[in-house]
């Protein structure tokens, strides 16, 4: 067994964050069989456009969608390529092992091909990280890319830690090593994707990289963070909680979209109905508090994406128990009980 061992701990807060990520996973799957069957592929648009909009792609989920279905797109050449490649890589997951230096580089030759010089190959120079004209992180010297990348796949091979715990710690020193010249980003969330698929394959359909996207200044304040105190702990915890905020919001989906029997809608008012739904309860509640508060606030304070505020509210509005009030932005919210 390789001596080598990335640095992080094991907190009380993580190991919660795990049983709570394994109940929602069982309670996903009682609810699967409700599940709309487009749902994955929704999931798919979703996560493939965040993860390049991560990276400054400028392409919506309808132009991904367009992409996807083999339509025309008008848009700049490297974006379209960019979603292309993206595409193609997410579809192989199924194929590629994570622990496999052969599969890492094929998955970013296939991911990166057309965008950079050397795709599937690992970096032979020394590369710095920067924001806003910045360094942020100084990754370590070419000449031991290959030694770091080695070490850590051998170690994902044979640690016995929970694969949530250790998918992210993989996420995490990959971007420390910075083993590409470019696209190390995109391919850390791809390869966390694979490791986390490996354990469970729903989990491959699970779009993490939109809620990263909604909370990217976060995403890399942690990792400036953890470069610096030179351990993943919190790292970890934060993707752990992205993660259950994606199957939440998953599940939200499926709870709205399932079909109800004649007699469960008799039985049901619409009132227990929403009230299945935690997030729109909350959403209830912070509204009356706060009537002109608005969706990117709900989405903040509620730490979802906008996309969940704004399907809860419009089955909220659908149900009569919110009402909008004046005008879009000058207006205010009405709750109906």
């Amino acid at each position: 067994m390789t001596t080598y061992r990335p640095p992080y701990s094991i907190t009380p807060n993580i190991i919660n964050r795990v049983v709570e990520i394994g109940e929602l996973l069982g309670r996903r799957s009682s609810q699967s069989k409700n599940a709309s069957p487009l749902l994955r592929k929704e999931n798919r648009i979703r996560t493939i456009q965040a993860s390049v909009a991560i990276e400054h792609n400028s392409l919506s989920t309808e132009q991904v969608t367009a992409i996807m279905e083999g339509k025309r797109v008008l848009a700049p050449a490297k974006d379209i390529q960019e979603v292309r490649n993206a595409i193609l890589a997410y579809e192989k997951i199924p194929e590629w092992q994570s622990h496999q230096l052969a599969d890492l580089l094929a998955a970013h030759h296939l991911l990166m091909g057309g965008l950079v010089d050397r795709p599937g190959k690992l970096r032979y120079s020394d590369v710095g990280i920067y924001r806003e004209n910045q360094l942020i992180h100084m990754a370590p010297p070419a000449s031991q890319v290959s030694r770091l990348i080695g070490d850590l796949l051998i170690w994902l091979k044979q640690t016995d830690i929970h694969p949530l715990i250790s998918s992210a710690i993989f996420h995490y020193e990959f971007e420390f090593i910075h083993p590409f010249s470019d696209g190390n980003g995109r391919m850390g969330r791809l390869w966390q994707t694979l490791i986390l698929s490996e354990w469970r394959p729903e989990l491959a359909w699970l779009p993490v990289e939109t809620l990263i996207h909604h909370q990217q200044q976060e995403y890399y304040q942690i990792l400036r963070i953890c470069d610096k105190a030179g351990d993943c702990t919190l790292f970890i915890d934060f993707m752990l909680e992205k993660l259950m905020e994606a199957l939440q919001e998953e599940m939200d989906t499926q709870q709205m979209n399932a079909p109800m029997s004649v007699e469960m809608s008799v039985q049901m008012s619409v009132e227990n109905r929403l009230a299945l739904n935690e997030t729109s309860q909350k959403i209830l509640s912070l509204i009356t508090e706060q009537p002109t508060i608005t969706i990117s606030q709900l989405a903040d304070i509620l730490r979802v994406s906008r996309r969940t505020i704004e399907r809860n509210i419009k089955v909220l509005q659908e149900n009569g128990r919110l009402i909008r009030i004046g005008a879009k932005k000058a207006g205010y919210w009405q709750v109906k009980q």
